[in-house]
């Protein structure tokens, strides 16, 4: 794992030597991360990144060349510049497990750690996390719209630089796909890779069969041709099952075809019926061509005969919402081994933070469908033999009263005490977990538009604190 300590806003730095300078650098803070919103298209997102949140914590320090860097922009002392090459993570880390559905307003990750060093993780953990879960959620959404078709990730080439590309397909792997295009991704995460030729290779060749001919010769039992690069129905497919039945006399069988162009509907449907009067009901069609949810519903809503959907642009930059807006606030601080809860107030009421050390419980029906999640504070605990009542934080009226339910807290223990006790799965089995997740999703929260939103609330005790210190600040 790289270094990415120097991988900071420059407020940072200097909040950081603010506080050295008063000498309350070492006191205990809390810092939850949070989004406050989702596109209108969404309801949910899944959280992806922690593992690259563990790599970057347990690797901060500073080098001596950022040191250096450091005192040449003459801002801080040689002191401060002492105490950063000193440094290192020593706090707590609670987060929800990567895979996990989470919604607006509820803590995903949670620091408690001298303010020195909680301070200066910040903008790491919203790049990490805000990219990542981004993707993630993207991908989930495709992958729906697929319903049970194969959906693999195609985006390197269009993604927002390498470290884009890289993690945004392992984000995409958590959110439902396949396979990825990318072979350093693949290699780094062990994720399968997937692909094809271009079209720049039957362009190479005399003709389209020589192109398909040539390539079955190299890859026998992994020939999937492109078959649109003259004329779909007329050249691709004919030249293509030409191909195939010369692979068969030889003892293999085609993958399939792939298109990349034209009325997909239309042409897909055209080409199985020409693959199954060839005698090739097995092979696979494949398509691509900037699909997106949106496309990939309607073609099946048309009829279109894919097993299989290769995205690129849409999801690698999560094109119809390019950023999630995690933020990341301070909530809580330690004074003489009390914890004081901390709120920021603004003139915009979404952007009141929720105050205190906290937690997620989400409830479950008796049928293990996720009825709501609620924020409550961390001694805060839920007798499930008892009926529970929640409420809407904003509009306290709408009350719902559960008697047949169960309850799961969502932050886990990652960091305690600067040391890691937290074992990242292996990336199938986040996968595994986040189809789990997603199924314990009602449809109507999982729409591709105008989805239901999912209840997001505040325990009575919370709720109080909170309206407490509205009225004392707003009193002074």
């Amino acid at each position: 794992m790289r270094n990415l300590t120097m991988m900071t806003d420059l407020y940072q730095l200097t909040m950081m030597y603010g506080y050295y300078k008063n000498n309350i650098h070492r006191k205990p803070a809390v810092f939850d991360m949070f989004f406050r919103k989702l596109s209108e298209y969404s309801a949910y997102a899944v959280a992806a990144g922690l593992e690259q949140v563990i790599g970057y914590i347990e690797n901060l320090h500073f080098e001596e060349e950022d040191l250096q860097y450091l005192d040449s922009l003459n801002l801080f002392d040689r002191e401060f510049l002492d105490q950063l090459r000193k440094l290192h993570f020593t706090g707590d880390i609670s987060s929800v497990p990567e895979g996990t559905v989470v919604f607006p307003n509820e803590p995903i990750l949670r620091v408690k750690a001298p303010l020195f060093e909680a301070q200066l993780i910040e903008t790491a953990l919203l790049n990490i996390i805000n990219h990542q879960t981004l993707i993630a959620t993207k991908a989930s959404r495709v992958v729906y719209a697929a319903q049970g078709g194969s959906v693999m990730e195609f985006g390197l080439r269009r993604a927002q630089g390498p470290d884009a590309g890289i993690y945004g397909a392992r984000a995409a792997i958590i959110g439902g796909c396949t396979a990825t295009s990318n072979v350093l991704t693949g290699q780094l995460f062990g994720i399968p890779v997937k692909g094809t030729h271009s079209h720049s290779w039957v362009m190479s060749f005399p003709d389209e069969l020589t192109a398909f001919r040539a390539y079955a010769d190299a890859f026998p039992d992994a020939c999937l041709l492109l078959v649109d690069t003259y004329n779909t129905l007329k050249s691709g497919i004919p030249n293509a099952i030409t191909v195939f039945r010369e692979l068969r006399e030889k003892g293999h069988e085609p993958v399939g075809i792939r298109l990349d162009s034209g009325d997909l509907a239309y042409l897909t449907k055209e080409a199985r019926a020409m693959l199954d009067e060839a005698g090739f009901p097995d092979a696979e069609i494949t398509v691509s061509n900037d699909l997106d949810e949106y496309l990939i519903w309607d073609l099946r809503s048309q009829g279109a005969r894919i097993d299989s959907y290769g995205v690129g642009t849409s999801l690698i930059t999560s094109r119809d919402c390019p950023a999630l807006g995690g933020v990341y606030k301070m909530s809580a601080e330690e004074v003489n081994g009390r914890m004081i809860p901390k709120i920021k107030i603004s003139e915009n009421p979404e952007k009141i933070t929720n105050p205190g050390y906290k937690k997620v419980v989400r409830i479950y029906n008796g049928k293990k469908k996720s009825v709501a999640d609620l924020i409550m504070l961390e001694e805060e605990e839920i007798d499930t033999g008892k009926p529970l009542t929640i409420f809407d934080p904003v509009d306290t009226w709408k009350k719902m009263t559960l008697r047949n339910y169960s309850v799961r807290e969502l932050l886990v223990p990652v960091f305690k005490n600067g040391q890691c006790i937290y074992k990242s799965p292996d990336l199938p089995d986040i996968q595994a977990y986040a189809k789990s997740e997603l199924d314990t999703l009602w449809e109507e929260y999982k729409r591709l538009t105008n989805p239901h939103v999912f209840k997001v609330d505040l325990s009575q005790k919370l709720y109080d604190l909170k309206q407490n210190l509205l009225r004392q600040y707003s009193a002074e």
